[in-house]
């Protein structure tokens, strides 16, 4: 691939020694599993929707703000929990906030998290984090999609332009800021995204979306549920779009277009009393225009199986099996070859068990089992490989926490992950949490945790070239990456029309990913552990219901990075390759419900300057506004017309990436929708 693909993986030296290898990290179209993970509590799956039904068809809601303060949430302790009684920094984006964003995408959804930073590089690729690290190789958060890990052993990260799905049937996206390795293993480093999609029984009857405009150029989308019998609830659905490309900083065409289609299916089973079964599916197809020249391809299906079984008002227990298959094939064009094709066919199995329960009066107990098994197939190009080209991981885990009462309102919960992988044998997870609620409608909560980021195949298996003599090589002695993170958090609702949250934060990093040298030659230069920091920062959010029709979000965010070499240790990229961070972030959102059915939803968002790695110098993306707005009108009960106009402010604008002639920006974009649900 080009050079500004090379920047978007490893920047500075990389390019150097002609490291078109990692252009897999962001450019590739493929691959999705492999993280360390247990099973969703029972309450997980149960049918909790934030929609109204009006003759058993889903009806549009805004939720009040109590509403939302009591919206349950399962991602801070695998168990059901109000929000706003949820000790961690956690947000929750809701089907409506999604729908009325103008979001087409998963990752254009999350822009709507307060606390997380996501940044487009391109028509297909974003950049997404939490608290900082959101570089080409971002790998310390962890993503799910209804208990399935969204992750490539490749990297140790997503690959965002393959996670899709059909918006309309998003339940909420959980988002947590912070390490949630106890729970959820290693990887959950600086923090926890957990998409969840309705049940089958809260999408009946038929929905069909379709559009187009200047970037989205045209998509469509339907959706079906039904009975198979008394209480057994299923849907079907499929999509399928197609974005053109983006541009670089002449105004050229960048020739990176993307297209896409996905279906699939969801049976749900509630006939069983105290049981419930859940069966669901997807498949898809991507294509992606490399700027460099050549088509990506990706293809990849999953199946996942859910029994949940209710004993009690108290206890539960889940076991969940799933089975995921991605292939990708990538041109990958460098100093040693153009455009051969790199192949990496993955399988996951992956299967977890949890048992929830109370002891005695005081105590709340969560506990699970989980193993995973990976076949990695890489067919390696002439100027990349990982070797060995095939590669067979199991990976164990358990883990156990218990939320103990010490005196009303006061709660302290302390848990631990232990999990057992190929790579460094033995990790283990721990975390303190205590919770205070002051009232019912305020909490303060504090934690400290310890999270692990465990070697990829980039960081051990890596050989650029395929034949000798290697010029970048993993490290065989690579180990993982470890954090100790403190945190200090308030929540509260403030009166009806008031709610909001702050959340602050101190995270001590050791043996972060470097690039090191052979002593006597030089090459080849290979991933170590020799970097070492501290970040810190603050994160702010409120929401004012001005009046019944209209409502105001606006948050803050600072995050401070000083990342060093270790004394007598050595990085040719001078502890400039792991962050490429905004210090400032801000947002403000205005929704508002106008006469005749008429929504208008505008969202302004600031991001501060981007400090990045440009052949170990700094390199910067300049500082930005940028606004979004959606105008929509329901003319009838089930019909919704809408246009959306998307980076308003500029003609176009850089959000990632170094400096120089291929890096893409992003352009203003509009497009119409019309739904229709009957």
């Amino acid at each position: 691939m080009n050079r500004e693909c090379y920047a978007r993986l490893l920047n500075a030296a990389v390019r150097r020694v002609g490291l078109g290898l990692l252009l897999l990290a962001t450019a590739t179209p493929g691959l999705q599993a492999e993280e360390i993970s247990s099973a969703p509590a029972a309450t997980q799956i149960a049918d909790q929707t934030n929609t109204a039904f009006v003759g058993g068809q889903t009806a549009y809601k805004k939720m009040s703000l109590e509403e939302l303060m009591n919206l349950d949430v399962t991602s801070v302790s695998k168990q059901s929990e109000p929000y706003g009684q949820a000790p961690a920094a956690i947000q929750v984006i809701t089907q409506d906030e999604i729908r009325r964003s103008g979001a087409s995408s998963i990752p254009e959804a999350l822009r709507l998290a307060d606390n997380l930073e996501v940044a487009q590089k391109n028509s297909h690729d974003w950049g997404i984090s939490a608290r900082g690290f959101n570089t080409d190789l971002a790998n310390k958060l962890l993503v799910l999609m209804d208990g399935r890990t969204l992750y490539t052993p490749l990297f140790s990260g997503v690959f965002w332009n393959v996670q899709d799905y059909l918006l309309e049937d998003i339940d909420r996206i959980e988002v947590i800021s912070g390490p949630g390795g106890t729970l959820w293993g290693a990887n959950a480093v600086n923090g926890v995204i957990n998409i969840t999609s309705k049940s089958a029984r809260d999408t009946q009857g038929l929905y069909v979306e379709g559009g187009g405009g200047t970037e989205l150029r045209y998509f469509t989308g339907v959706r079906y549920g039904g009975t198979l019998a008394s209480n057994v609830y299923y849907r079907v659905y499929g999509k399928y779009f197609d974005r053109a490309s983006e541009v670089f900083p002449d105004g050229s065409n960048a020739s990176d277009s993307w297209a896409m289609g996905q279906g699939g299916f969801r049976v749900d089973d509630y006939a069983s009393g105290g049981n419930v079964l859940t069966l669901q599916g997807d498949g898809y197809g991507s294509g992606v225009n490399i700027p460099a020249g050549g088509e990506g391809m990706a293809s990849g299906g999953n199946i996942l199986g859910r029994w949940s079984h209710t004993i009690s008002d108290d206890s539960d227990m889940s076991l969940q099996l799933y089975y995921d298959r991605t292939h990708l094939a990538d041109p990958i064009s460098n100093q040693f070859g153009t455009a051969d094709i790199l192949k990496d066919d993955l399988d996951t199995y992956d299967l977890d068990f949890q048992h929830r329960f109370r002891l005695g009066g005081r105590n709340r107990f969560v506990w699970g089992l989980g193993y995973r098994y990976t076949h990695d197939e890489v067919g390696q190009a002439a100027n990349l490989a990982f070797l060995p080209s095939p590669l067979d991981h199991n990976l164990y885990s358990v883990f156990a926490q218990d939320e103990i009462m010490l005196v009303k309102d006061l709660y302290l919960t302390l848990g631990t992950k232990l999990e057992h992988n190929d790579y460094t044998g033995y990790e283990w997870e721990p975390s303190g949490r205590l919770q205070w609620n002051i009232t019912s409608n305020q909490m303060v909560w504090g934690a400290i945790s310890r999270a692990v980021r465990t070697p990829s195949r980039v960081d051990r298996d890596l050989a650029e070239p395929n034949s000798p003599p290697t010029i970048l090589a993993g490290g065989s002695n690579f180990v993982s990456e470890t954090l100790i993170a403190y945190e200090l958090g308030y929540r509260a609702q403030l009166g009806r029309k008031v709610s909001a949250s702050v959340s602050t934060f101190y995270n001590d990093y050791n043996n972060v990913r470097s690039l090191s040298f052979t002593p006597a030659t030089i090459v080849p230069l290979f991933f170590d552990n020799n970097l070492e920091g501290y970040t810190y920062g603050a994160e702010f959010s409120a929401t004012y219901q001005v009046f019944d029709w209209w409502r105001l979000h606006g948050s803050y965010d600072l995050l401070e990075e000083h990342l060093s070499v270790e004394a007598g240790q050595t990085d040719i990229e001078h502890a400039l390759n792991e962050t490429s961070d905004p210090k400032h972030q801000m947002s403000f959102r205005s929704s508002m419900d106008l006469p005749q059915n008429v929504e208008l939803d505008a969202g302004l968002r600031w991001v501060d300057t981007l400090h990045n790695n440009n052949s170990g110098v700094v390199g910067t993306v300049p500082s930005y506004f940028e606004l979004d707005a959606r105008l929509g009108w329901r003319p009838v009960k089930n019909l919704e017309l809408s246009f959306v106009g998307q980076n308003l402010l500029h003609d176009q604008h850089p959000e990632f990436g170094v400096p120089g002639p291929t890096r893409e920006e992003i352009v203003r974009s509009f497009y119409g929708k019309v739904s229709w649900r009957f």
